[in-house]
């Protein structure tokens, strides 16, 4: 077992997180139901799974919940390219959040590949 709290790999995630809910704080109104609550639903989801497989018994079932994580950050992902596409963020705003969100996602990748089989 891992203690998540000391994981940088769930640190990075949380960060990443923080991140996208300041920027969809500005995301419309009407919006509060749709976009803006998926992405920060799929963004809260990469870390809370880290810290759920960090508590399981063997590194498979860690490994699993890893490959949720990385699933949420694809999620993520996709709909910040849709947030762009429809103008509720900018370039300029998008850039480090996808920056983040690839770094996390090596990360998950490292970390898996370091459990092994």
């Amino acid at each position: 077992m891992h203690n998540y709290k000391n994981l940088k790999i769930w640190k990075k995630s949380m960060d990443l997180t923080e991140m996208i809910y300041k920027e969809t704080s500005e995301f419309p109104p009407d919006e509060k139901y749709g976009l803006t609550n998926q992405i920060r639903r799929a963004s809260s989801s990469i870390p809370s799974n880290i810290a759920e497989g960090s508590g399981r018994q063997s590194e498979k079932e860690f490994k699993y919940f890893l490959s949720i994580s990385l699933g949420s950050c694809y999620e993520v992902s996709t709909q910040l390219e849709l947030a762009k596409r429809l103008s509720l963020i900018t370039k300029e705003e998008g850039d480090p959040i996808f920056h983040e969100l690839d770094q996390v996602e090596k990360m998950i990748i490292g970390f898996m590949k370091s459990l092994g089989e």
